[in-house]
């Protein structure tokens, strides 16, 4: 899970739906490259980068889950 992109999202008041018509794509795939299933192209991370703010590298990471926390 990318959970600083979801967690920049979220602080922004936007949903899934609002940051894939912003992205201009659909809202199933925008949930994959939330969830980290999907990469996305370089030019959807610029424009998240432009819309949350934070640099692509931080909104990219993926996170796994409780194994991160030990």
């Amino acid at each position: 899970m990318r959970e600083n992109l979801k967690k920049a999202r979220k602080e922004a008041g936007m949903t899934q739906k609002q940051v894939a018509e912003y992205l201009k794509v659909s809202e199933r795939h925008y949930k994959y490259i939330e969830s980290g299933q999907v990469v996305g192209n370089i030019q959807l991370w610029d424009m998240l980068e432009d819309l949350f703010n934070i640099h692509q590298r931080v909104l990219r990471e993926i996170h796994h889950g409780k194994e991160d926390n030990q």
